[in-house]
């Protein structure tokens, strides 16, 4: 007569909640299992053992996506946008710059009590003399980051990481129009890669950076170019760690990403800025209309926007080195381009760079 009585919900309540419960916990889980074996990966890396290239299953890219990525970083966004009460900004930045390295003494404002929120603080700008934008070379680094892969682009085929690769047509998307171009396109018989391809004898050209979550988080113009055209692919929002960019095939085609296109006095010329878990946000400075991470899209979907019009015939012109856009978090920029045979990039896989420092030149 002293025991409890448990009450029990229907059956069929209990079956509608668990299936979504039980995926979001297993796809977290198996997420939180990934990070660590990235962990043990890096590590291998560190001490010079080669790590053979094992990548996902469909069915392990599935379970991945399952997990509501996009949701919760448009929570981190709202989270990041709540003004800190001033006795706790310090403690809340230090463990941060703790955690990811940052190096404060480089920011134009080290007090951390100015940074009203922690967006603002992932935001921060730098001393202008502490990243000298280099004039010896037509191509610099638009931003901090490391140097994921780079060379010459074959088989229509990007490497992301080295082994695994990506499709150039999927990542790009169908050619823009012939009207936005201000060169002479290649015939439309040719391969896509061709077709980018606008004077005989050059060559196309690729580097991927991946900026840390302690790293600048801005991103600049890499030369003198000018900005025709914009295409924006919504999608999800994996982690481009190296670890996962090593595991995933086409991880950066899943991803959500703004591709930027034009000319430079080389001809093609793009940059993409890919989106990553807590990433909830891409935004370019010249261009107001763009919104991401929005809650609801059509999958495979892209919008397009022409910086051309009858007002304007050229487009958006960037000098090397000047501001371009941001991302909230640390994530990835990829760099498509067309050169001369000559072109030599002055860089090392794996190497840690700084906006400003020589990528490549002919």
């Amino acid at each position: 007569t002293d025991r409890k009585k448990f009450h029990t919900a229907p059956v069929g309540q209990v079956f509608r909640l668990r299936p979504f419960h039980v995926l979001v916990a297993t796809g977290g889980g198996y997420a939180g299992y990934r990070k660590y074996e990235d962990y043990k990966l890096e590590q291998l890396e560190k001490r010079g053992v080669e790590v053979p290239v094992k990548l996902a299953s469909e069915w392990e890219v599935a379970l991945y996506k399952s997990v509501p990525t996009r949701l919760l970083s448009r929570a981190w966004g709202r989270l990041n946008q709540v003004e800190l009460p001033t006795w706790l900004r310090k403690p809340v930045y230090s463990l941060y710059i703790w955690t990811f390295g940052v190096n404060m003494k480089e920011a134009a404002v080290e007090d951390l009590h100015h940074y009203r929120n922690l967006s603002e603080f992932f935001r921060r700008k730098l001393k202008p003399q502490v990243r000298p934008v280099c004039c010896l070379h037509s191509v610099i680094s638009p931003s901090d980051g490391k140097i994921l892969n780079f060379g010459q682009v074959k088989n229509c085929e990007v490497e992301q990481v080295k082994g695994v690769t990506y499709s150039l047509e999927s990542f790009l998307g169908p050619r823009i129009c012939t009207e936005e171009l201000h060169f002479t396109p290649a015939p439309p018989g040719n391969s896509f890669q061709q077709q980018l391809v606008t004077k005989e004898g050059n060559e196309l050209y690729h580097c991927v950076i991946y900026l840390a979550p302690g790293d600048y988080h801005c991103f600049h113009s890499p030369t003198d170019w000018r900005v025709s055209h914009r295409r924006h692919f919504p999608g999800s929002l994996m982690s481009v760690n190296p670890g996962v960019a090593r595991w995933i095939k086409e991880l950066f085609c899943h991803n959500e990403r703004v591709v930027l296109t034009g000319d430079w006095k080389h001809g093609f010329f793009s940059l993409t800025a890919v989106g990553a878990t807590n990433v909830g946000s891409i935004r370019i400075y010249f261009d107001q209309d763009l919104h991401t991470n929005s809650p609801c899209y059509s999958k495979g979907s892209y919008n397009d926007f022409s910086f051309i019009s009858n007002n304007n015939k050229e487009g958006i012109p960037m000098r090397k080195g000047e501001h371009l856009g941001e991302f909230n978090l640390g994530s990835t920029i990829v760099l498509i381009f067309e050169a001369p045979k000559d072109f030599k990039f002055h860089l090392k896989a794996g190497q840690k760079i700084r906006f400003g420092e020589a990528l490549g030149s002919l």
